[in-house]
């Protein structure tokens, strides 16, 4: 260790009080993280990229600082559904700080693995106060039924209007509009659970229609329109 003359010069003081770090609330107990082996838990980060054409949502299950489960989720950039396949495959198994410097492809992970980096080291994770954390393999819960991302679609113009073309219950396939022209109603087919019906050998016509539903004011209404037609 090398000291500047002024620092060599100046007499010793004794360092007082050394509580150490404050404690941050991990998996049901209250933790003094000295090294990255002190982190466990199971947390979110959100990151984008410069030019902002693109997100990712990045889920990690972490346990004693090291990574036992990822879930990448990504969003308008078809290069990053790529990127996020290599990330997937690189997460597993490393530390929480060797993931962080590492490249993980895509800007928009890259920054997700840091912002969630900083929701783990300070204690606030999904599991900060449940005991022992949660199983390997929770972060599939976010999917839900046939394991699809939860994506929202919307398009609008001031000329035109809205038009809803994904939620969370699914593809739209037609939208419910009444007398004044307004949005009352769509249905939609669950394509999860579709694909998921014909996975399993039930006839692609039969998956389709059992998987659809409606929501809204959608039935008896005036008018439906194709929202990607119309």
């Amino acid at each position: 260790m090398n000291y500047s003359h002024e620092v060599e010069k100046m007499c010793t003081l004794v360092k007082g009080p050394n509580h150490g770090p404050a404690p941050i609330p991990e998996e049901g107990k209250w933790v003094k993280a000295y090294e990255i082996k002190d982190i466990s838990g199971l947390s979110h980060g959100v990151g984008w990229c410069a030019p902002q054409q693109g997100a990712c949502k990045l889920t990690l299950n972490v346990k004693d600082g090291i990574i036992e489960e990822a879930l990448v989720e990504t969003l308008g950039c078809s290069g990053m559904t790529h990127s996020a396949a290599m990330a997937a495959e690189i997460l597993p198994g490393k530390t929480l700080l060797e993931a962080l410097n590492t490249d993980l492809v895509c800007d928009a992970i890259n920054v997700a693995m840091r912002e969630i980096f900083k929701q783990l080291a300070y204690g606030r994770s999904q599991t900060a106060f449940s005991e022992g954390g949660l199983p390997i393999g929770a972060s599939l819960e976010d999917l839900g039924k046939g394991l699809r991302s939860q994506v929202g679609t919307m398009f609008s113009t001031k000329l035109k209007g809205v038009r809803y073309m994904e939620l969370a219950e699914g593809y739209v396939l037609s939208v419910a509009v009444d007398d004044n022209g307004e949005p009352i109603g769509y249905k939609f087919v669950r394509l999860g659970k579709m694909m998921e019906d014909i996975r399993h050998g039930v006839d692609p016509k039969t998956a389709y229609e059992k998987n659809i539903g409606t929501y809204g004011r959608y039935e008896n209404a005036p008018k439906y329109i194709d929202p990607r037609e119309e």
